[in-house]
This record gives C-alpha cells, sequence and structure tokens, in this order.
C-alpha cells in the first residue's frame, strides 16, 4: 500500500518549469543540459572562452529555455551568471549542498541532466544576489576588506622587526599603527636612532612618558631586521593608497544609489572608527536608504555599509 501511495505521489508530479535548462559549472568547461525534447543532443559541452558562453546562450535560446539552474563553484559561475542575465535567462544560483540532499538520484545521469530535471519540477531554489549595481559596491567593499587585512598584516610584520631588534615600543604605546607609532616607525625608518629624538614624537594623548618610550626605544638595530622593517612600512603605505582608492569607487557607487533626499538628523556623536572610510559615509547611507541605521545601537557606518553591500538598501 505504501508503495502504491509514493507511485501515486510521483505520478502527481507537474512540471513547474517545462523550458529549463541545468548547468555543471567548470573552471575550463561547462556542461548543459536542455530539455530532452528540444535537440537530439540534449547535453552539450562548453568551453569556458567568453565567445563559447555566446554560442551556449544561443543554443539555449534555440532549445526555447528561458530559466537555467547552476551550481555554484568558486566564481567560475559569475562570468556565465552574468551572461545569461543579460541575455534576459532566469537565472538560479543553487547551493551544490541543497542538490545532493535531494533523494533519488541514478548514477548514470549527468549532474548538468539532475539539475535540468529537478529544475523543471520546482524544485531548487535560487540563491540570493542583488541588483547589479548593489554587487558593483560589494565587489568594491569586499576587496576594501581584503585591503585592511593585508594592511594589518604588514602592522604585524613591523611589530616583529620591532621585536627581533628588542625594540619595546608595543608595551608602552597601544598601536604602532597610530599617531605616535607611525612617527617613531618612519623615523626609524630614515635613520634616526637617537632613542629621546624619537620618543619626543610622542603624541599628548599617550599615557607613557618620553622617558618611557625613550627606554622601550634602545635595541640591536640589527640591518636585516632594519630592512623587513622598512618593506614593512612601504607595503603598509601601499596598502593605504589602494584604501583611498577604493573609497573613492565606494563613494561614487553610492551616488548612483541615492534614492532619497535630505540629510540624517543630528545626534549623539559618535567616535570615529580609524578603518572608516575617509568620505561622509553617513549622509550617503541615509540617501541610499532614506533611515539612519547609525542610530541603531551597535550599527556604525562601516557596519551599515557592509550591510547595503551585500544584500541592497531594500
Amino acid at each position: 500500500m505504501a508503495v502504491r501511495n509514493r507511485s501515486i505521489s510521483r505520478s502527481g508530479l507537474s512540471l513547474t518549469h517545462p523550458n529549463a535548462a541545468g548547468i555543471d559549472i567548470g573552471s575550463a568547461a561547462h556542461f548543459v543540459a536542455a530539455p530532452p525534447d528540444r535537440d537530439d543532443e540534449p547535453v552539450r559541452q562548453f568551453a569556458s572562452f567568453t565567445a563559447d558562453l555566446h554560442a551556449l546562450a544561443d543554443w539555449l535560446e534555440a532549445c526555447g529555455v528561458d530559466t537555467v539552474a547552476m551550481e555554484s563553484t568558486g566564481v567560475y559561475w559569475i562570468a556565465l551568471y552574468e551572461l545569461l542575465d543579460s541575455r534576459g535567462f532566469e537565472v538560479l544560483l543553487v547551493n551544490a549542498r541543497h542538490v545532493k540532499n535531494v533523494s533519488g538520484r541514478k548514477s548514470d545521469v549527468l549532474d548538468c541532466q539532475w539539475l535540468q530535471q529537478l529544475h523543471s519540477f520546482g524544485l531548487l531554489r535560487g540563491a540570493f544576489r542583488p541588483a547589479d549595481r548593489v554587487c558593483e559596491l560589494r565587489s568594491i567593499t569586499r576587496q576594501r576588506a581584503t585591503l585592511l587585512r593585508s594592511q594589518s598584516r604588514c602592522v604585524q610584520h613591523m611589530q616583529k622587526a620591532l621585536t627581533q631588534m628588542n625594540i619595546q615600543l608595543a608595551n608602552v604605546i597601544a598601536d604602532i599603527a597610530g599617531v605616535t607609532g607611525q612617527k617613531i616607525v618612519r623615523a626609524i625608518v630614515a635613520g634616526e636612532r637617537d632613542t629621546h629624538t624619537l620618543a619626543a614624537s610622542r603624541d599628548v594623548r599617550v599615557k607613557a612618558s618620553e622617558d618611557e618610550i625613550a627606554k622601550s626605544l634602545q635595541g640591536t638595530w640589527r640591518d636585516e631586521h632594519l630592512f623587513a622593517l622598512k618593506q614593512a612600512l612601504a607595503a603598509f603605505d601601499f596598502c593605504g593608497t589602494q584604501l583611498a582608492e577604493c573609497d573613492a569607487e565606494i563613494e561614487q557607487r553610492l551616488r548612483v544609489l541615492h534614492a532619497h533626499d535630505g540629510e540624517p538628523a543630528k545626534g549623539k556623536k559618535r567616535s570615529k572608527a580609524r578603518n572608516a572610510p575617509k568620505f561622509n559615509l553617513r549622509e550617503h547611507l541615509f540617501k541610499v536608504c532614506g533611515v539612519d541605521l547609525t542610530r541603531i545601537d551597535g550599527i556604525d557606518v562601516t557596519t551599515a555599509m557592509t550591510v547595503i553591500s551585500e544584500i541592497g538598501p531594500d
């Protein structure tokens, strides 16, 4: 009786997307399955070159396909996804784990055929992907986060070089990437070795006295460690230059997304994070969303920017 009920359930499935295709994404080639009755060769292989991607889209159009499901594999899917989306196809980016969780797959069915079958019966759900303009903002914001991590590693390399020379600067100031730390490090790289001259760069907000800083700067000054310090500082500055370029691009992308007029109301002034963009990010976010997200407890401008860049303003 149970077997009869199961067969009735299967026979009751209807084609939700009769014009569906499935694509198995690869780095060098993509396998594509169209509905079996649309072509004498319903499964084809296309190289990942741009010309072949256009040929793939042309073939899908000739087969009457209007919706496509593809597995998300690294970043290899992005070029094909964007091309198919621009050609008017409905594209579903499917998590490979979700596909594997669907029972009933046969060993003689290719991945692209299995995707095509599941999508035809409406059994797949696409991942969220924001609008193109938001995707542009997201890519640049993620690039900025990568640069910040790289810059942090440069700070660690500077700290390592100082420690190897027994320069205990990190034990008397909070951060060698701060105002005082950077003045001292840059003076060391420039050739200054007098500890009291270096300690005179102390910012008034630093709790340690000049004598304490001068004592922490007594080291061995070995050439190989000074060379490593110089290169780490140069890499730190290079990341800073690229961060400034990212900030300019982010500001430009935010201007395109402006949908509201006005400015955020003046509220409680919050301290600005050191890694925040140098332009008025709060005002831009207000013009994008129509509300001031930074009024929410625990949300600063950088967090709000990350949220907007990942999911969009709606």
